[in-house]
């Protein structure tokens, strides 16, 4: 019997879900808070203050810090991937004007591929109008663009970093090099790169933590038809 030791009695002040790295998926979660003390022939007597915060698995009761909540669930991941192939789709769309049909069939494609696979031409070109229309948030064209319909430079780099920061550092290299080249791929399925293009897809290569002499080397990857 242990004579002499300290306890921590644990109070849960929240819940959720979250990514359980011991159980490897989503579990339900119990956010929960402590104070020490000493416990003398298991009577506890003498307060130490508070123990740091923990988030407890329901399923395997292991104790993780805080910050494990930080990592998105899968099924916000997968989401979250989805969201961001969607709008560097949009971008080199809009970017490179709507007027190509085999960019506009190769951004259907790259859509449908991560997880929206009822996606149409129709529908991106109705988004695109929308966010040309939204002159409170996508002010300005893209003057090199066809059509002058093309949100550009501050607003769409906006557009960019609010999808991909958030999932860049959660991504392997593989996969943050995956995204830019369906973005080039894209871009390029209807000869060379705009000057406009390219510069989205630098954008992007920024927003996925990609170095510029790493972007060089991707947008030079993608062949353009013969």
């Amino acid at each position: 019997m242990c004579v002499v030791g300290v306890r921590t009695q644990w109070r849960t002040v929240g819940d959720g879900e979250f990514f359980c790295p011991e159980c490897g998926g989503d579990r339900n979660y119990r956010r929960r808070t402590g104070h020490r003390r000493i416990v003398v022939l298991g009577l506890p007597l003498i307060p130490r203050g508070p123990a740091a915060p923990v988030v407890e698995c329901t399923a395997c009761r292991g104790r993780f810090g805080t910050d494990v909540l930080g990592h998105p669930t899968t099924t916000r991941f997968s989401a979250m991937l989805r969201d961001a192939v969607h709008t560097v789709a949009l971008a080199v769309l809009t970017a490179g004007g709507t007027g190509s049909a085999p960019v506009r069939a190769a951004a259907v494609d790259a859509v449908r591929a991560a997880g929206f696979p009822d996606c149409t031409e129709e529908q991106l070109l109705t988004l695109i109008e929308a966010l040309a229309a939204d002159t409170g948030r996508l002010p300005g064209a893209c003057p090199d663009a066809p059509g002058g319909l093309t949100p550009c430079g501050t607003a769409l780099a906006i557009e960019l970093h609010e999808a991909l920061e958030p999932l860049a550092p959660h991504l392997a290299p593989t996969g943050r090099e995956s995204i830019l080249l369906q973005g080039a791929r894209i871009a390029v399925a209807d000869g060379p790169y705009r000057p406009a293009e390219r510069a989205v897809l630098e954008t992007v290569g920024g927003a996925l933590m990609l170095g510029p002499d790493d972007v060089a080397r991707l947008l030079a990857a993608p062949r353009t038809p013969s």
